[in-house]
């Protein structure tokens, strides 16, 4: 079993690092993530936030009314709201017996591999959509592209993950990550380092 606080935490601070270069101006940029601009998509990690958190800590989760659509959580403080979010997160993974048990209904284990890849493949994509790079070491690539294959089913019957698009079988883990998620092809090789 991979230790995956190092690799939350590594995560965590390269997101906050594209997160921080993004400028007012690009958040009506599309991103690879189709049915996200950079402002839905930022509403979208805002929005689940607080139910993540909660469910890490093993408290009730807050109801979710409304969805994430009639939110509107991007503010002239929305990075500021975004980094209390993300430290927020990486303070309960600190907490003692936050990987044991269940998180929120799901294996404690099984969400801390989704928070990675929302902030690895959402970064990834705020960073493609915003003429940044993601850096993603190959130990974290490696541990979400089994991830990623192993809630790839159960993704794609929510719509969470399109259908698996084609990359060479020698592509950078990253890439293979992508493409099992269902990005763009042509998105899947720009941009991975």
């Amino acid at each position: 079993m991979t230790d995956l606080q190092p690799l939350l935490r590594g995560a965590a601070d390269e997101f906050l690092r594209v997160a921080r270069g993004i400028g007012p101006a690009q958040l009506s940029a599309p991103t690879p993530c189709t049915e996200y601009d950079v402002r839905a998509l930022l509403n979208h990690l805002l929005y689940w936030g607080p139910w993540l958190e909660a469910a890490v800590r093993k408290e009730e989760t807050p109801s979710m009314e409304g969805g994430e659509r009639a939110a509107d959580l991007v503010h002239d403080d929305w990075q500021a709201a975004l980094t209390t979010r993300v430290h927020g997160l990486l303070e309960a993974f600190a907490s003692p017996g936050a990987f044991d048990g269940t998180a929120g209904g799901m294996p404690a284990e099984m969400v801390a591999s989704m928070i990675l890849m929302e902030w690895v493949v959402h970064g990834w994509d705020l960073a493609s959509a915003t003429g940044q790079t993601l850096h993603c070491d190959d130990e974290t690539a490696g541990v979400l592209l089994v991830a990623a294959k192993a809630m790839a089913e159960q993704g794609r019957a929510h719509g969470i993950f399109k259908d698996e698009v084609p990359v060479a079988r020698d592509a950078p883990a990253l890439a293979r990550v992508l493409a099992v998620t269902g990005r763009p092809p042509e998105w899947c090789v720009a941009n991975v380092t």
